[in-house]
């Protein structure tokens, strides 16, 4: 069950939650309350952990059809991981979540491999820095140097023009900036859609994430916090538009597929943004699904196939 374009109260009434989501939910949070809490840990301790699979997302699967790459840059030279399908007709290019301070490009092969198999695209994933050691705007820039490169060679390196952007949390909020940085800095506008997926479009901090509290499902307001101090330490920098792109100019922005469930403390972020592309003139898709939860859509369940396909449908359809 999901709603588009309109807000439909239905999806914010509990028993619109499948007894499948809320039963798995509850197993997550159980697990969760077995974990020591992130924000009271390094994020060495915490990535650590997270390399030898004792995280919620399970073993790293690392995927042969994904290979490491290097994109030339100005200020440096960027790793990404990608992955080129058999047949070629878009490419992706995806920015990883984690806060700004957790994974990697190639914790997320799976995703990777799938969406380029099924939505016949190249992708291509930025590894960019993190924070803390590398905090704002260390990410946002390696994000623009790979954007760049893909817009003056993607024909020649992929034998397309097509070009998609997006990500999940982090990932979602590093697309929409270098979309803006794309469109002001480098007078690019050649992206066809945007995949936005329960995006932290507001470092500054929204409402439902302000208000959440400490029930832990996937992230809390202590995490939230957590993250945002890694990533930009100075709490007067956190609504800069090219921190928090809620509050950036999103005129000339392209048609967006924002996803988030109800259960997300980030779910006003996905809210708020949908309302500011649509009134910029851009065309936005909406899609909620009761009792998501962050990262649903990397879940074994059913309204994670159901986003899933959602998602890749908007893909393989970009620009056609």
């Amino acid at each position: 069950m999901n709603e588009t374009d309109i807000l439909n109260p239905r999806v914010f009434d509990p028993e619109a939650v499948d007894p499948e989501t809320e039963q798995f939910n509850k197993r997550i949070e159980e697990l969760i309350a077995t974990l020591p809490p992130s924000h009271m840990r390094t994020p060495q301790e915490v990535r650590a952990d997270r390399e030898s699979g004792k995280s919620v997302m399970g073993p790293i699967k690392h995927l042969d059809e994904a290979r490491n790459r290097v994109v030339p840059g100005r200020e440096r030279n960027v790793p990404v991981r990608v992955v080129v399908p058999p047949e070629v007709r878009g490419v992706y290019l995806h920015m990883h979540g984690g806060g700004f301070v957790l994974m990697r490009a190639d914790h997320f092969d799976e995703l990777l491999v799938t969406t380029a198999n099924r939505c016949r695209v190249a992708v291509v994933s930025v590894d960019y820095r993190l924070a803390p050691e590398d905090p704002y705007p260390a990410a946002a820039n390696d994000c623009e140097t790979v954007a760049v490169w893909l817009a003056n060679n993607v024909r020649s390196e992929f034998g397309t023009e097509r070009l998609i952007i997006g990500g999940e949390s982090a990932g979602a909020n590093l697309s929409v900036v270098t979309l803006v940085r794309m469109r002001d800095r480098h007078g690019f506008t050649g992206f066809s859609k945007a995949n936005l997926v329960y995006g932290c479009f507001d470092i500054s901090m929204t409402p439902s994430q302000r208000n959440w509290g400490e029930r832990n499902l996937v992230i809390s307001t202590p995490m939230i916090e957590w993250f945002s101090n890694q990533y930009v330490p100075r709490i007067e920098k956190r609504d800069d538009p090219d921190v928090s792109p809620l509050y950036a100019d999103l005129s000339q922005m392209p048609p967006a597929l924002f996803t988030v469930g109800t259960l997300d403390p980030l779910l006003d972020d996905t809210l708020f943004m949908h309302a500011r592309w649509l009134a910029a003139g851009n065309r936005s898709e909406l899609a909620i699904y009761p009792g998501g939860t962050h990262i649903f859509n990397l879940f074994p369940i059913k309204i994670a196939k159901e986003a899933n396909a959602k998602i890749y449908d908007f893909i393989t359809m970009a620009g056609q």
